[in-house]
């Protein structure tokens, strides 16, 4: 039986004795999920794959999430071409870093890379929005408001059996392949409990939100490297061009206070913390708090089950890297499968494709995380130093900025 995207799969499942059988089943229609289901229907031609998507949310409980997301220029150019652009991207033509009250600063434009923008600032709502729309007009099998359970794999079997719940009423697929597409700091359903993990707890929390600013800069992104932690404003356009995504990472115990601080003295406390660039912080909506972990695994693929995206690694907001590296994943992973099939050299393929942009795009994430969060004053004399070294030497500048954008290429 086959059945649209539109449709709720678990409304007319087949009974238990008759599962459905897939080539590829995708756990998880955030971005990353939608994005390889998106990818593999555009390779169907070459590479006729039945593909399943399952989430525990119906797609439009995701059309009105808020939440800044940044994309790079890399990250556009592979969703822009099949119609999968957010309708509200902002773009970044300049990113500004510095130290709040201390000296080192670089400064990267993008006419120095001769592009049409860095990047770009969009709400997650309109991102899924843009990327479902792409798969409803495809073939996949869309099962909504669906739980996954842990998949059952026998060593040597060509499938993995994946238990779904809806409600009270629970079925099983069957699939040659099983992509682990969702997670965060808390891993997925989906994603083998064998696989080891990296982890890292930076001892921060961040006080996220959109702000609104009495002198916008358009177009301009910044990065504020305070003795608490960074502070990131990203341009989300609005009225006046006034709308910026906030990210200000702290220590718990300070998040735990301004959790509790009205508005007006929250912006209060944050123009002290970010200083006077863009004039007074006249509104905040969105306020939410989340901690900051490094989550990575070490393996992408363990049998015939593969991870991409959160169920992969989940990385400090620093240089906004997250959203990127998932996508990165999903195009690997959709080239694999469709020059080698629904089979565990594809999944083999897909691992070493991604081993180098992985570790480098995570240990610079890292590394950033750690040597510019910590309040500790000769470290803060490095960074100046640091910074200003980036501004002198335009080759080390680019290659960081390269890095940002589109990751390591194979």
């Amino acid at each position: 039986m086959r059945m649209s995207a539109q449709r709720d799969a678990m409304s007319e499942a087949l009974p238990l004795a008759h599962p459905h059988e897939f080539d590829v089943t995708i756990v998880g229609a955030g971005p990353v999920g939608l994005a390889l289901a998106a990818w593999l229907a555009r390779r169907s031609a070459t590479a006729a794959l039945s593909v399943a998507l399952v989430d525990a949310r119906d797609p439009e409980a995701a059309a009105g999430d808020p939440r800044a997301i940044a994309i790079s220029e890399g990250s556009r150019m592979l969703l822009e071409p099949f119609g999968a652009w957010p309708a509200d991207a902002n773009a970044i033509e300049r990113i500004h870093v510095s130290q709040r009250g201390r000296f080192g600063r670089t400064v990267i434009e993008r006419g120095e890379h001769d592009l049409p923008a860095l990047g770009y600032v969009a709400r997650y709502g309109s991102i899924v929005h843009a990327l479902a729309g792409v798969v409803r007009r495809t073939n996949t099998h869309w099962f909504t408001s669906c739980r996954a359970l842990p998949p059952e794999m026998q060593a040597g079997e060509d499938w993995v059996s994946l238990p779904i719940e809806s409600g009270q009423v629970r079925r099983t697929l069957r699939t040659r392949v099983l992509i682990s597409a969702e997670g965060g700091l808390y891993g997925d359903a989906a994603t083998p409990q064998a696989v080891s993990r990296d982890t890292r707890d930076y001892g921060q929390i961040a006080i996220v939100g959109t702000v609104t600013v009495a002198a916008p800069q358009p177009h301009v992104a910044w990065e504020r490297f305070t003795n608490e932690g960074p502070i990131a404003l990203l341009p989300m356009g609005g009225v006046r061009q006034a709308d910026y995504a906030l990210v200000w990472c702290m220590k718990p115990a300070e998040a735990e206070r301004r959790g509790a601080l009205s508005d007006a003295d929250l912006l209060g406390e944050l123009a002290i913390a970010f200083g006077e660039r863009m004039g007074r912080f006249e509104a905040i909506k969105g306020r939410a708090a989340f901690p900051l972990g490094l989550v990575a695994a070490q393996t992408l693929v363990e049998g015939r089950i593969a991870s991409i995206g959160n169920a992969a690694q989940t990385l400090h907001p620093v240089a906004g890297q997250g959203l990127n590296l998932g996508l990165r994943d999903a195009h690997a992973l959709a080239d694999a499968l469709a020059r080698a099939g629904a089979a565990p050299e594809a999944l083999a393929q897909f691992s070493r494709a991604r081993a180098l942009d992985r570790r480098m795009t995570i240990g610079t994430t890292d590394a950033l995380a750690r040597f510019f969060t910590v309040d500790f004053g000769p470290l803060a004399t490095l960074r100046g130093l640091a910074l200003t070294a980036l501004e002198c030497v335009p080759p080390a500048k680019m290659a960081l900025a390269r890095q940002m954008m589109f990751g390591q290429r194979r």
